[in-house]
C-alpha cells in the first residue's frame, strides 16, 4: 500500500500538517518496501484558490491508496475520491506515527470533507 501524509517537513519524524492543500510537503510511503519520498507542495502554499484540488491531483499521480491529513475540504476530498484514493483524518503526531496507525488499521477512513473550502 502507498500512503501520502501531509507533512510539515521532509522526514518521517516531521509533524503531520493539519492542512492538506497548503501542506508544505507530502511524504509518500510504501508499506511493502519501507521506502519514502518527500514531495514538495510549494506551488500551492500561496495559491489564491484551488490549492486542495491541485494538491489532490498531484498526490493521486503518485498512485497512492490512502491520504492522511488533519483536514480535507470538499473539492480535495471529491478529487481524491474520484481517483479511488481513500482518506483518513489524523494530525496528532509525526508522519511515522500516522504510517504505523494506517499499517495497523487504526485509522477510520473518511466519508467526506471535514472543513469548508478555502480553509487556512
Amino acid at each position: 500500500m502507498k500512503i501520502a501524509v501531509s507533512s510539515q517537513g521532509e522526514e518521517l519524524t516531521s509533524q503531520v500538517d493539519p492542512r492538506f492543500g497548503r501542506a508544505q510537503y507530502f511524504i509518500i510511503y510504501d508499506t511493502e518496501t519501507g521506502d519514502f519520498a518527500a514531495v514538495s507542495n510549494e506551488q500551492n502554499l500561496n495559491a489564491a484558490q484551488g490549492a486542495g484540488v491541485q494538491a489532490a491531483q498531484n498526490v493521486a499521480q503518485h498512485q497512492v491508496d490512502l491520504v492522511i491529513s488533519g483536514n480535507l475540504g470538499p473539492k480535495a476530498y471529491a478529487t481524491l475520491s474520484a481517483a479511488g484514493v481513500k482518506t483518513a483524518l489524523w494530525s496528532e503526531g509525526t508522519v511515522a506515527e500516522a504510517v504505523e496507525l494506517a499499517k495497523n488499521d487504526k485509522l477510520k477512513v473518511s466519508d467526506g470533507a471535514n472543513v469548508q473550502g478555502h480553509w487556512m
